[in-house]
């Protein structure tokens, strides 16, 4: 492996801050390669309501984890990292230039700071785990983590569903706390990899603008129909209800707005202010953590 610095960019900030613009003129200077770091962009689906990369910018340069996983899948920041460090290996060996674009925080600093190393759960044990909390509920589920493993449970309430069931599958696959495991040291990048930060934080009332008028863009250009198409395919059993991408910024107006629980103009007003109390939270967190 080469041990010669090499640049890896990372285009980070809040929703409709410009990201993508920016990653792809970095691209054409650079020979770069634009790899995905936003959590609702990775599935293959609902590509205009996550603002995926248009037909034009997949072919002005190449593009990586886009539309990549089935929405059935569930991505974690460790899961993401596993999927990015080939890619980004690749790129560099090609002598090309990764350029991380995105806004999920924590990808980010999983990528940067690494992670504590964590077992694979198989598959029949996190079926068991789960299908044991449905049968006990929330309150003795937690009370059997409690017993077994004091630590972890004392860190979540009990209503905190998917963490108290990870905390569990971890000790029935490992018979180790997940604490244990969090102990252990961090896997961080080579030594020789130097990240590059681009943060695009725009003016608060430019962004609220930006916001606004993308996800009246968004409508334009068949959000509704997407939306109207991924609510049948949860219908029909394809794809389970409350994935992730059931949380795409206006996914559930659009869909309350097809059931006809509110009018059109109400849907998308209340996507719009959803989406920029989100882009606020996303700038304090770039500036404070990144």
């Amino acid at each position: 492996m080469n041990s010669a610095p090499q640049t890896i960019h990372i285009i980070a900030g809040p929703t409709a801050s410009g990201k993508s613009a920016k990653a792809l003129e970095l691209a054409q200077k650079l020979d770069g390669v634009i790899i995905n770091c936003d959590s609702m962009q990775l599935y293959d689906d609902l590509p205009i309501l996550s603002a995926q990369p248009s037909a034009q910018d997949l072919n002005t340069a190449p593009h990586r984890l886009y539309a990549a996983l089935h929405p059935n899948d569930v991505c974690s920041a460790g899961n993401w990292r596993e999927l990015a460090l080939p890619i980004i290996h690749e790129v560099l060996d090609a002598g090309q230039t990764p350029i991380i674009c995105g806004g999920t925080g924590l990808y980010i600093k999983a990528l940067i700071d690494g992670l504590s190393p964590m077992p694979d759960i198989p598959e029949e044990v996190r079926e068991r785990v789960v299908a044991r909390y449905e049968t006990l509920g929330a309150e003795k589920f937690y009370a059997e983590l409690e017993a077994r493993d004091p630590v972890m449970a004392a860190r979540f309430h009990v209503n905190h569903k998917a963490r108290v069931i990870r905390a569990m599958e971890v000790l029935e696959a490992t018979g180790k706390s997940l604490a244990e495991w969090q102990k252990l040291d961090r896997e961080g990048p080579p030594d020789h990899w130097n990240f590059e930060i681009h943060k695009t934080l725009p003016e608060r009332e430019e962004l609220y603008r930006r916001c606004n008028e993308r996800f009246e863009w968004m409508i334009d250009h068949g959000a509704l129909e997407e939306v109207e198409a991924f609510d049948k395919r949860i219908k029909s059993g394809e794809v389970n209800e409350g994935v992730p991408l059931c949380k795409a910024l206006g996914f559930k107006q659009l869909r309350a707005y097809l059931a006809g629980q509110m009018s059109k103009d109400e849907a998308i007003e209340r996507a719009q202010g959803i989406t920029r109390r989100y882009a606020k939270r996303q700038v304090t967190w770039f500036r404070n953590q990144l």
